[in-house]
């Protein structure tokens, strides 16, 4: 059984972890979904998570409770909620969809902690923070040396 301080320490958790990945789309201009969208996302997938764990130890009475149906669900929804940042501005040009990986990523880290799983939520989040940090400006390096070096991508 998880208890009371167990509980909000995960919910805590979800935000904080959160709170870092969502800090970068706020910092480099990504609005789309910022802060509050990854707090709110990582929060909610923490929760559900939470209640599934809560209401397979508590419920009785020969329903068959699967914990893990509500999170997979989370998955399913997360979905909708990132096509809503992708937007596609020509037939060559697409944004958002970091963005919205970023959010499908702080689901999974959220369902994570909810669960238990402290060593996959640190290690997800950290990970995350290389991949949109570290590697925004590596990309942007390359984009340069292939702009400067290939006449089709000079536009």
């Amino acid at each position: 059984m998880v208890s009371d301080p167990e509980i909000v320490l995960r919910l805590v958790m979800a935000a904080l972890f959160s709170g870092l990945i969502g800090l970068e789309r706020e910092a480099t201009g990504r609005r789309a979904a910022g802060l509050r969208t990854h707090i709110l996302v990582c929060l909610g997938s923490a929760l559900i998570v939470l209640t599934g764990l809560y209401l397979w130890e508590n419920v009785q009475g020969g329903a068959a409770i699967d914990p893990t149906r509500m999170g997979a669900q989370v998955v399913s929804g997360i979905g909708f909620l990132g096509a809503g940042t992708i937007i596609q501005l020509r037939s060559d040009k697409v944004l958002g969809l970091t963005t919205a990986a970023s959010l499908w990523a702080v689901a999974g880290i959220g369902l994570a902690v909810g669960s238990g799983f402290y060593v996959g939520g640190v290690t997800a989040t950290g990970i995350v923070l290389v991949v949109l940090y570290g590697l925004s400006r590596f990309e942007k390096q390359m984009e340069a040396r292939w702009k400067g070096s290939d006449p089709e991508r000079r536009r």
